[in-house]
């Protein structure tokens, strides 16, 4: 079983990849045991037809071509390629499948996989085809393409034929022996690659959002009973907790918060009001209870993911130990699926906290302390961050609209012989537009939160981490006085936050 750290090294670090001789060892076992049953059995897509056409016997000379015609007939994606982020991550899922000696496939083709892998080469593979039920078929017949020498692929950021893209690493392109076209193309890799991405960045973004919830209520002056222990400890949740926890770990040293036992009801004796506000408002006093289903939501969707990226998702599963071949299911998406439009509601959520935090500070009637919308010029000569919130605001939008359900959207096809699908791989995809989103609106609150800093000039009185935070964010954006245009500076910042992990600040 690899862990989630494993996957990350490599998809995000480029790890080299190595396969284990051991698991090389399953590979041709299962391969071997294939290789005499098939000469006596009926086994789908090795000696019959494909899909609807599995009726049709395919005559033994014809066996090779129809494992290049299943990729050839299936490379009919559309839209725009994949990142290749995303094409590395898929092509690490479907080398880890047949690693698991349950596909039947020879050992070259999850070689092949490493090699490709280990030269950064990544078929050119478009966003739209799947409905997420034989697996991924569109999108990865089109990583098969590249692995058979036809089609395009990226290397170093540009666009090459495939042939030449294999033969410059030194590679040979794909051989079909007795199923690898269909074993190829038949899986969950590419719904999977792609969910692995989002939960990776959806913890980072878990991580930001936590510490800007310290930073704004540092800037609130906040009472800080509502991180204690003893309050989130009557609420049996871990992620509830967990989120307190680290509030805790990440203002201490602060000298913005207030401690609620410390203070001196002698100083407001005979007080109608209260100039402090007794209690923030829930963008600010609510964090853990908001972010905790998220980080306890995150938790579940790593272990599916996980255990999705360790599974053999093929169809069928050839098993040597039982000497059988089983025809069934893998290949159905429903757990990604599911797991994607629940990870998308999770960081939409943290959004709209990112957005309502924002929405605070820029408003001076509500916060009492700030100018309108931090503005540091000439009130009504300049305009500050004003129009950045029409941004933040809008890109959140986006992200509630996108939060609808794919899991739910199934429309048979092919014959009806896939009467009911995941749309799992549309699923993940928007999940991705969601995570982007979401960056760009923590990216904006990040530059406010800096401004506000500077407005009440308390950076000194900042905890250690929030005042790292802000000086990070400073040497990419300077403060914000006179009106200039943002929009580098938000990108700078975004991609600040996509590359840094906000616990080793």
């Amino acid at each position: 079983m690899f862990r989630l750290e494993y996957i990350e090294e490599i998809i995000f670090q480029d790890k080299e990849v190595t396969i284990d001789p051991e698991a090389l060892d399953r590979v041709r076992e299962s391969y071997d045991f294939l290789a005499g049953y098939a000469s006596s059995h009926i086994i789908y897509g090795v000696n019959t037809g494909f899909g609807p056409m599995a009726q049709y016997r395919v005559g033994d000379g014809e066996l090779e071509a129809l494992q290049y015609n299943i990729i050839r007939s299936h490379a009919c994606g559309a839209g725009r390629p994949l990142e290749d982020i995303y094409v590395r991550a898929a092509i690490l899922c479907r080398m880890h499948t047949f690693l698991k000696g349950k596909s039947g496939v020879h050992p070259s083709l999850p070689l092949l996989l490493a090699g490709v892998l280990n030269n950064g080469i990544y078929p050119v593979i478009p966003e739209h085809g799947s409905v997420g039920a034989s697996g991924d078929l569109v999108q990865l017949a089109h990583m098969a393409l590249s692995l058979i020498g036809e089609g395009e692929a990226r290397v170093g950021g540009r666009k090459t034929g495939s042939a030449e893209a294999l033969s410059a690493a030194g590679l040979k392109p794909l051989r079909m022996y007795i199923r690898e076209g269909l074993a190829v193309t038949n899986g969950t890799s590419v719904m999977t690659g792609i969910g692995l991405v989002n939960l990776l960045h959806a913890k980072r973004l878990t991580g930001w959002a936590i510490l800007a919830s310290v930073t704004m209520n540092e800037i609130a002056a906040s009472y800080n009973d509502f991180m204690a222990p003893e309050l989130n400890g009557a609420k049996h949740h871990p992620g509830q907790q967990e989120v307190a926890q680290a509030m805790n770990e990440i203002s201490r040293g602060s000298r913005r918060l207030k401690e609620r036992e410390n203070v001196e009801f002698d100083n407001v004796e005979g007080a109608e009001i209260f100039r402090h506000k007794v209690q923030p408002f829930y963008s600010l006093r609510c964090v853990p209870q908001i972010l905790g289903p998220v980080v306890d939501q995150l938790k579940n969707t790593e272990k599916v993911l996980v255990d999705e990226f360790n599974s053999a998702d093929d169809n069928p599963i050839v098993d040597p130990v039982s000497l059988n071949v089983y025809h069934g299911g893998n290949f159905h998406g429903d757990y990604i699926s599911f797991e994607m439009d629940k990870l998308k509601t999770a960081v939409t959520k943290m959004t709209m906290l990112a957005e309502r935090q924002m929405n605070y500070i820029f408003h001076d009637k509500i916060n009492g302390i700030l100018p309108p919308f931090l503005n540091l010029g000439k009130l009504g000569l300049d305009y500050g961050l004003q129009a950045a919130q029409f941004t933040a605001t809008s890109t959140t939008a986006e992200c509630q609209t996108l939060s609808n359900p794919m899991y739910v959207h199934s429309i048979p096809n092919n014959n009806d012989n896939q009467d009911i699908v995941s749309m799992g791989t549309n699923s993940a995809l928007i999940a991705a537009k969601v995570v982007d989103n979401a960056y760009q609106v923590m990216a904006i609150h990040f530059i406010s939160l800096a401004q506000a800093v500077d407005c009440l000039a308390i950076r000194l009185d900042l905890s250690p981490q929030s005042r790292r935070a802000y000086d990070r964010i400073r040497e990419i954006i300077p403060v914000i006085k006179g009106d200039a245009p943002l929009y580098e500076g938000i990108a700078k910042v975004e991609s600040f936050l996509r590359n840094q992990n906000p616990c080793t600040l």
